[in-house]
C-alpha cells in the first residue's frame, strides 16, 4: 500500500531528516554550485490528476503535500519573469506506449481528466506545458530547445514521481550539461524509501538537492540585489 510518508504536519522534520541522510553524497558541493536566477527555469514534473486525485489507482498519498511549496516556487519564479515548464504524461490514441505502457500495462490517455494538471497548480494558456510519453522529460520531446532558446543553464526539478519521471529527467539533463537542483521537499513518490534512494544516488552523481527555503531564498536575494 502507498504512504504518506510526508504530510503537512511532518513535512519540516523530514525534509531535515532527509538533508542529514544524504550530507555525506553531496560532499559539499552546495559551495560550488550555485542557482542563477537568471538562467534557471523551473520544471513542475507530472503534477496531474493521474497522481493527485483519490479516484485514481495511480494516487499518491503524499504528492498533495508538496502542492503548496511547488506553488510558492511557481509564484516566485512568475514574479521573476523566469522560465517554468510543466510536463504532463499522455498518450493519444493509438500512439506508440512503448515498453513503459506494456511494464505498467497502463497509460493516461490524452485528453482525459486524469491527464490534466491539478487545478492548484494549473498553467495559463500562455504558459509552457510539454506532453511527454516517457519517464524522462527529454524524450521525444523538444525541452532541450526550449531550454537552449531561452538560455537557461541551471534546471530547478519538483513534482512526482522522485525515483522514477524526476529522476530520470535530472539524470539526462546533468548529461546535457545542465546544473540541476533537485528540490527534495517539492518531490514525492510512492514510497519515503524510495524517494529518499533516490534522493542519495541523485545526490552522489547528479544534482544538488535543495528546500524549497533555499530556492527561494536565492530568488529573493537576486531580486533585492537587482
Amino acid at each position: 500500500m502507498k504512504e504518506l510518508y510526508v504530510s503537512e504536519n511532518n513535512i519540516l522534520m523530514k525534509t531535515q531528516k532527509w538533508l542529514k541522510e544524504i550530507e555525506y553524497y553531496v560532499r559539499g558541493r552546495k559551495e560550488r554550485f550555485k542557482i542563477d536566477p537568471p538562467s534557471s527555469a523551473l520544471l513542475v514534473i507530472d503534477m496531474q490528476e493521474f497522481f493527485l486525485n483519490e479516484k485514481s489507482h495511480a494516487f499518491l498519498p503524499s504528492a498533495k503535500t508538496i502542492v503548496p511549496n511547488i506553488k510558492a516556487l511557481l509564484n516566485t519564479h512568475k514574479k521573476n519573469n523566469q522560465t517554468v515548464i510543466f510536463t504532463r504524461y499522455s498518450l493519444e490514441h493509438g500512439e506508440d506506449e512503448g515498453i513503459m505502457g506494456r511494464w505498467w500495462g497502463d497509460t493516461v490517455r490524452e485528453g482525459s481528466f486524469f491527464s490534466r494538471i491539478v487545478f492548484p497548480l494549473e498553467p495559463k494558456e500562455s504558459e509552457i506545458v510539454i506532453r511527454k510519453t516517457r519517464y524522462s522529460a527529454f524524450q521525444k520531446t523538444g525541452l532541450e530547445q526550449v531550454l537552449r532558446d531561452r538560455c537557461v543553464k541551471n534546471i530547478v526539478i519538483t513534482g512526482v514521481m522522485t525515483h522514477l519521471c524526476c529522476e530520470s529527467t535530472a539524470r539526462e539533463a546533468f548529461m546535457k550539461d545542465f546544473e540541476v537542483f533537485f528540490v527534495i521537499d517539492a518531490t514525492a513518490s510512492q514510497y519515503e524509501e524510495l524517494h529518499l534512494s533516490s534522493l542519495k544516488t541523485l545526490s552522489d552523481g547528479f544534482v544538488i538537492p535543495v528546500t524549497t527555503k533555499e530556492v527561494l531564498r536565492s530568488m529573493e536575494s537576486t531580486c533585492c540585489t537587482t
